[in-house]
């Protein structure tokens, strides 16, 4: 009677691990270009976020001027359960959400009023601006939103040199 062998051999094993490693040469980098692609879009979205929720604190809460930082945005007026923006981006004035520190402020003016929402007399602005910068090296999309409600894009970062209210010196509009 003649038996057969059962399982596979040492070298079947080998082999197998090659192939499984070699596509994962290959494809381990597209997978690295489609998560940075997809933090790239969640940023674009919560800059429009941002902005969204910006326009609509200065016109129903805060008598035409912008939040100072995300917790405002993120504190819900009087009367309402329902901040200006997710409690997740609201949650710190720096927010980290998908592989981008996400930071905005706004320069105190002097002669604004109190707002809805418990924000003191002189501590709102008439511009504001918002910034989203990768927390990854190889990421070179950075992104940024002011007052003017237009995102601009940049290979570095934009925050630290982003006007309030106007274009800034380096970058270009994203369309």
């Amino acid at each position: 009677m003649i038996r057969k062998a059962q399982g596979f051999a040492l070298i079947d094993m080998i082999f197998v691990t090659g192939v499984i490693g070699l596509l994962m040469t290959i494809a381990m980098p597209r997978l690295i270009l489609a998560k940075q692609s997809a933090g790239a879009a969640s940023a674009i979205g919560t800059m429009r976020t941002i902005g969204s929720s910006q326009l609509s604190y200065a016109l129903t809460c805060a008598s035409g001027f912008y939040a100072p930082n995300l917790t405002t945005l993120g504190t819900p007026p009087p009367g309402s359960n329902e901040p200006f923006i997710t409690p997740g981006l609201g949650a710190a004035n720096t927010v980290v959400k998908s592989a981008y520190t996400i930071q905005m402020t706004a320069s105190p003016f002097p002669g604004a009023p109190p707002s809805c929402n418990g924000v003191g007399s002189g501590n709102t602005g008439q511009a504001f601006v918002a910034g989203a910068d990768p927390t990854e090296a190889t990421n070179a999309r950075f992104f940024a939103i002011n007052a003017n409600n237009v995102i601009y894009e940049h290979n570095a970062s934009l925050y630290a040199v982003m006007p309030e209210t106007g274009a800034p010196p380096v970058g270009q509009i994203l369309h």
